[in-house]
Formats: C-alpha cells, sequence, structure tokens
C-alpha cells in the first residue's frame, strides 16, 4: 500500500529581478520520505527550501504540505495573512547551515522558545519537551549551558531539537553540516539518520554524497533551476542516466579523493 503524498510542488517557479532561479519545478513526497537535494552551488536546492517554508514567495506555482495549500498562480504573495503563512510553516522544521541560536539563551531556553512564545504552552511543558529532545540529540547534560560554550556540531544538534520542538511534520535542512568542522559533521548526520529510522519526511540540501546514498529514499540532481534526474540513490548516485549528473558526481568524487 503506497504511502500518502506529504509534499506536492507543481510548477514552481521563483525568480530574484531577472534572475530565473526555479524553473518549473515539479515533484512529489511520500510521509516518511527522506529526499536528498544534490547539485552544484547556484542550481536552487536552498531556494526550493525556502520556498517549501515561504521563507522566499514563489512567483508561479502550488505548493502543498500535508493538509495545506498555497496556489501562488492564484494568490499574490505580498497578500497572504501573515496568520496563513505562520500557520503553514508551522508544519515544517528548517535547519540552516549556520545554527542562528540566541546566544543570551541557555540550549534548553533557546528549545523551548517556539513552544512557549508561538504556540502558547505552558512553560513546565514546553521544558519537559525541550529535555526530552535534547536527550534525543544527545545534548541532555549541555541544557543549562549557553551556546557560546558549545562546539559548532551540538549548536546544530540543538538547532534541530530547536527545530522539533514545534512538532513539524516534515523537516528541511540545508546544508546542515556545510559550516562545520569535519569531525563534527558525524554527529550531527547520526541525529538526522535517526529522525529517518523514526519516519520523520525529510528533504535534505547536502554535499555529503555517502550520506545522501545511505539514508535517502530518494535522490534528486538539480542543475540551473531545474530537476535534472530523480530517483533511488542506486540510481541517481551509482547508475545516473544524464550526462550532467555524471559530470556532477565524478567533481565531487575527485574532491573527495
Amino acid at each position: 500500500m503506497s504511502k500518502p503524498i506529504m509534499i506536492s510542488v507543481r510548477g514552481l517557479k521563483k525568480s530574484f529581478g531577472q534572475q530565473e532561479v526555479l524553473k518549473d519545478i515539479n515533484l512529489e513526497i511520500a510521509r516518511g520520505e527522506v529526499v536528498a537535494l544534490i547539485g552544484p552551488s547556484g542550481s536552487g536546492k536552498s531556494t526550493l527550501l525556502r520556498c517549501l517554508n515561504l521563507l522566499a514567495a514563489p512567483n508561479h506555482g502550488v505548493i502543498k504540505i500535508g493538509s495545506e495549500c498555497f496556489d501562488f498562480d492564484q494568490t499574490v504573495p505580498a497578500k497572504v495573512s501573515d496568520r496563513a503563512m505562520a500557520q503553514f510553516r508551522a508544519q515544517t522544521g528548517m535547519v540552516f547551515q549556520h545554527f542562528n541560536l540566541f546566544p543570551h539563551m541557555t540550549v534548553v531556553q533557546n528549545v523551548m522558545e517556539g513552544p512557549v512564545t508561538v504556540l502558547r504552552r505552558p512553560r513546565a511543558h514546553a521544558r519537559a519537551q525541550a529535555m526530552k529532545l535534547l536527550a534525543q540529540v544527545g545534548l541532555a547534560e549541555k541544557a543549562e549551558m549557553y551556546p557560546e560554550k558549545l562546539s559548532g556540531g551540538q549548536k546544530q544538534r540543538v538547532a534541530i531539537a530547536r527545530a522539533l520542538a514545534m512538532d513539524p511534520e516534515v523537516m528541511l535542512f540545508d546544508e546542515a553540516t556545510s559550516a562545520l568542522d569535519p569531525e563534527l559533521v558525524g554527529e550531527v548526520l547520526n541525529v538526522i539518520k535517526q529522525l529517518a529510522e523514526r519516519g520523520m519526511t525529510m528533504i535534505l540540501v547536502t554535499h555529503e554524497i555517502a550520506f545522501a546514498r545511505e539514508v535517502a529514499d530518494k535522490v534528486i540532481f538539480m542543475r540551473d533551476g531545474v530537476v535534472v534526474e530523480a530517483g533511488p540513490p542506486a540510481q541517481v548516485i551509482d547508475a545516473p542516466t544524464q550526462a550532467a549528473t555524471r559530470a556532477f558526481l565524478s567533481r565531487v568524487h575527485k574532491i573527495a579523493a
């Protein structure tokens, strides 16, 4: 029995001025599916994630996540109400390259902040949930520390816990390990892998090709704002059919070597 579709994107286009960054993107992602977006810099991967979270408003197309849908062919982005945007955005947790933690708050306060201020949850409930999530990412003992005392990998794991605290249906990772020292990458990838094993629907923009092969159900190769190739990792990474995909992967393997 096929899983229900969690994310549907049809005819998505996004321009910044005269530059068309996304050109007619179409994709479907099932509930619990893990999708890795790979491709060269400037191919539109991060912009696609930002459109899914409405941090960037598409010029055209339809985005449906869970039960919430925005039709940008019918709706002028500037006229979308803040409440409608917040309701749509609440379904997605986003983790960026840089951690964006509040430096004046402890680790547990950082994780509590969204549930308390946005979801209006009682502080005691939010704290209990935050501690549970910090234990999940292996940082319960750091709860009362401030971010400046943490390593980059620890900060990114706090950022993941903070995103999960909002009970999202989908997690979006935008190069979550690219700002980390190489020896810290593994601890963040392990947390992402655990989320995948628990059935979280996820989209990962990543340059970690070996990790994409291991954890993703589907790999999408993008270049110049279009989807060039999509399919299981065994197809896209190990036996790509498109010359552009083969050229990109050969460059990545040379750099890795």
